[in-house]
């Protein structure tokens, strides 16, 4: 019984995992024709508005992980054909009673913005072309008597950015800066072009409180109206932006 239980646990099928990240993301994260072991394994990632949703954005080439339980703790790797030039390195482990301890090693990856499209709303409306860069530092993430604190840095740099909602190719190029800390905070500011996206915000524990403003050079507030009215709360020219 020893041995038949060793044996399904080391040798459980990828579908298992593939099933359990479906039904932990509500069907929005699906890993399609998983092959291989819960342990190692590849898949096809595939982004969905959710279960009964016809939103899906199937990613480039393959993605493959490998899970590797460790005393206390759990080490993960994860990359994928299309967008990551080294593995990502996550690991788990319990923290206090009930609680748990996520971090990433400094990593960098690239990812097609269209990706998004798959999510559902607003992002089927939207459209989104252009290419995303991920980067972190030192980044944890703890859970805890239902509270979440961040430590270390993450940074995602949206380039070349353009919606079918607009006639401008590209609209800009934007930054997203999350910072760890006893009160983590969130800046989003613009780069270059037409459409400039500034904010800042602060993760409460539970909850992101996030204000902000999308607004359009004064001989563009026309091609990008449309845009406009879906980013936030029409004002003008302007657009306002609030989360939490």
């Amino acid at each position: 019984m020893v041995g038949l239980l060793a044996g399904l646990v080391g040798f459980a099928p990828a579908r298992w995992l593939a099933d359990a990240v479906a039904l932990a993301s509500n069907h929005q994260i699906v890993l399609a024709n998983a092959r291989g072991t819960v342990w190692q394994g590849s898949a096809q990632l595939v982004f969905s508005g959710g279960q009964g949703s016809s939103d899906a954005v199937v990613l480039p080439g393959a993605v493959q992980w490998q899970l590797q339980p460790r005393w206390g703790s759990l080490a993960a790797q994860f990359s994928a054909d299309c967008c990551t030039t080294q593995a990502l390195q996550l690991a788990a482990a319990p923290l206090g009673w009930g609680g748990v301890r996520m971090t990433l090693s400094d990593s960098e990856s690239q990812w097609p913005a269209g990706l998004l499209t798959g999510l559902g709303t607003p992002w089927n409306t939207m459209q989104p072309l252009g290419q995303l860069a991920l980067s972190s530092k030192a980044l944890g993430v703890d859970w805890a008597q239902g509270r979440t604190s961040l430590s270390g840095s993450f940074q995602l740099d949206a380039t070349g950015i353009s919606s079918r909602l607009s006639t401008l190719q590209p609209m800009g190029s934007y930054r997203l800066t999350l910072r760890g800390g006893a009160s983590a905070s969130l800046q989003l500011e613009t780069l270059d072009g037409t459409l400039q996206l500034s904010g800042k915000g602060q993760w409460l524990g539970q909850s992101l409180r996030f204000e902000g403003v999308a607004s359009a050079a004064e001989n563009r507030v026309e091609a990008l109206s449309n845009l406009l009215n879906i980013i936030g709360r029409r004002d003008g020219a302007r657009s306002i932006i609030k989360v939490g």
